[in-house]
């Protein structure tokens, strides 16, 4: 579907971060699951900002899946509730600082609080929650840029919610290179304790989103069951298609060396093609 996939588990992910830190050379990770990707195959501003990122992984079993069943396996899920937890702890390792931007009302303060007792070995931690309609306040940008710059964290965690916190580090990117931007939607949330995040057993079957469901039904219905459902659906047949014409072509470039067939280089155009110009390697 044109998503290009960084294949990187949690330690390469957290090497990265800490290479660039080192060699002061910023980045920013996007953890699209199920619903980004939908967003990214319809919407034309949501697919500029993914592909802005400097690095993608996959935060949805449903894309682990579907890039397995396609033959071009992503190693592992990782994903934003994950990393919030994994990348401050590298980062206190390294003694570095951490700041936490957006949530609800006095989420991202507990989710501050409860890092530092987890971590001790952070520089420091900062949190700020900007006001509903932020975007649209140069005061409250202004607001939002001069903390960052005064904190000089190595890594800011972004909960706003995709694409609102994109479009956020896009902007702050511009000014600040050598700091590690990451969206992380609600997982601040889960960090706070401000909401219970799914067990262990329904997020490796894939079933995290109906855990969210249950917690939140009038808000998550549409996005989970009337668009999830069936792009899931859309995205496993896609998954199929591309499996078979990857095989199709593999037998049809075969068969222009042996002449498979007897039909020496028939079949290896629309597949090839459909498949090197649209989706790169490790592509959903």
């Amino acid at each position: 579907m044109g998503l290009p996939f960084d294949g990187l588990g949690h330690p390469a992910l957290i090497r990265l971060f800490l290479d660039g830190v080192r060699e002061r050379n910023g980045g920013w990770i996007v953890t699209p699951n199920l619903d980004i990707l939908r967003q990214f195959t319809r919407c034309p501003d949501s697919r500029r900002l993914i592909l802005a990122a400097t690095h993608r992984v996959a935060d949805g079993q449903p894309i682990v899946w579907a890039s397995r069943l396609a033959g071009r396996p992503l190693p592992v899920r990782v994903s934003g509730s994950d990393l919030v937890v994994s990348l401050p702890e590298a980062a206190a390792r390294a003694g570095l600082s951490v700041f936490l931007l957006g949530g609800n009302p006095g989420v991202a303060a507990a989710a501050a609080a409860r890092l530092e007792a987890r971590c001790p070995g952070l520089e420091r931690v900062g949190s700020y929650c900007p006001p509903y309609g932020f975007e649209d306040d140069p005061r409250e940008l202004a607001k939002i840029r001069n903390a960052l710059k005064s904190a000089g964290p190595a890594l800011v965690l972004v909960g706003l919610g995709f694409p609102k916190q994109e479009r956020l580090i896009h902007l702050l990117r511009s000014e600040m290179s050598e700091t590690w931007f990451v969206g992380v939607g609600i997982s601040l949330s889960f960090l706070a304790g401000d909401q219970p995040r799914a067990p262990a057993a329904f997020q490796r079957i894939g079933l995290e989103w109906l855990h969210r469901l249950a917690h939140e039904p009038r808000r998550l219905f549409w996005r989970y069951v009337a668009h999830g459902l069936p792009f899931g659906l859309r995205l496993l047949a896609w998954a199929v298609i591309k499996r078979l014409f990857g095989h199709q072509r593999a037998l049809a470039e075969g068969g222009s060396a042996a002449n498979v067939n007897g039909r020496p280089e028939h079949g290896s155009g629309t597949g090839a093609r459909s498949d090197s110009a649209v989706d790169p390697p490790l592509a959903a």
